[in-house]
């Protein structure tokens, strides 16, 4: 198996901390025309968050409470937030396969216990407008299904995140988090690297910050 991209690495990273359980390099199977199977593409993240805070340690007793939550996110209470995921290095864009029917109905037939409507129509919504929002398999809530480009960008809103907000937000965590996160072990390269910048000291800032 090969190496991890980094920046795939980096944007699971940042999604489990924020509570989301995560797969990563989903590929994706159909049968061709020959009558032979093929990888269409794979859905470089899919990430898949249950309602409810994020806590960095657990609350027994004499433990110390300290709730993550990235504004960013865009995250309700009564709210299933599925994240179909494009990371990449350069800028924040979809790869167009991405669109296809069968990629999404491939991922979304995983989770398909979670919706309370036909996931067709699920399908239908992200290819026309990369969004959906239906009740909950419960009978309470919604499941919001989005598409969302990770890479580099001027903005982060529904659809894009950037990388530097990624890395900054992050950075807070091990900054603010230390205490709890001190004794955790990091063996991904992305977070593994960022603690130890924190922990030697190290300032990282945007251009133009003084």
């Amino acid at each position: 198996m090969g190496a991890m991209d980094i920046a795939i690495n980096l944007v699971e990273s940042y999604l489990r901390l924020n509570g989301y359980l995560t797969l990563s390099e989903f590929e994706i199977q159909r049968r061709g025309e020959n009558g032979l199977y093929e990888t269409v593409t794979d859905v470089d993240i899919v990430g898949f968050r249950l309602p409810g805070e994020a806590h960095a340690a657990d609350d027994h007793k004499d433990c110390r409470m300290l709730q993550i939550a990235d504004p960013a996110l865009e995250l309700r209470p009564d709210m299933i937030d599925v994240i179909l995921g494009e990371a990449k290095q350069g800028d924040a864009q979809f790869n167009p396969s991405i669109t296809r029917h069968e990629v999404l109905h491939s991922v979304l037939q995983r989770l398909e216990w979670a919706y309370g409507a036909p996931i067709l129509g699920v399908v239908e919504d992200l290819q026309e407008r990369g969004w959906s929002e239906v009740p909950a398999c419960s009978g309470t809530g919604v499941v919001r299904t989005r598409m969302v480009a990770f890479g580099r960008s001027p903005t982060t809103d529904l659809h894009t995140i950037s990388l530097s907000h990624i890395f900054s937000t992050m950075l807070g965590y091990f900054h603010d988090l230390e205490e709890v996160l001190r004794p955790a072990q990091f063996k991904d390269p992305a977070p593994a690297l960022l603690k130890l910048l924190v922990k030697t000291g190290f300032e990282i800032k945007k251009p133009g910050e003084v």
